[in-house]
């Protein structure tokens, strides 16, 4: 139980590093661009952290790396498709569509934290 808490709770440190402090403008702003290297390099940022988080709870190498990139994948789309609706409504962030397109990215994210703990541990 410790463990799964603990897997948790560093991967949504990791979360929170990789989308809100180390997401470059650039990154953010190009995301809607599918397979534009921002949007990838954002997706690789989170995948990159994803590995001490799970090696760190004991997690073997190679389904760390599996999981690590099994999240690149996921993440790199649900951040694109957010970023499509965002664009093509017209949201900013003064609409409440834009939150809600946000906070869906968000449970997502999440959602994938959860499933990767279960899946391992």
């Amino acid at each position: 139980m410790h463990t799964v808490l603990i897997a948790l709770l560093l991967l949504q440190i990791k979360h929170f590093i990789g989308d809100f402090v180390l997401q470059s403008a650039r990154q953010s702003r190009f995301k809607s661009g599918y397979g534009h290297r921002a949007g990838l390099e954002h997706a690789g940022i989170h995948a990159v952290l994803t590995l001490p988080c799970l090696l760190g709870v004991g997690v073997a190498l190679t389904p760390a790396v599996i999981a690590a990139a099994a999240e690149f994948v996921v993440h790199y789309h649900e951040d694109w498709l957010k970023e499509r609706i965002i664009y093509r409504a017209g949201l900013t962030s003064g609409d409440k569509g834009y939150w809600l397109a946000f906070g869906a990215d968000q449970l997502v994210h999440q959602l994938t934290y959860l499933a990767m703990i279960a899946v391992l541990l």
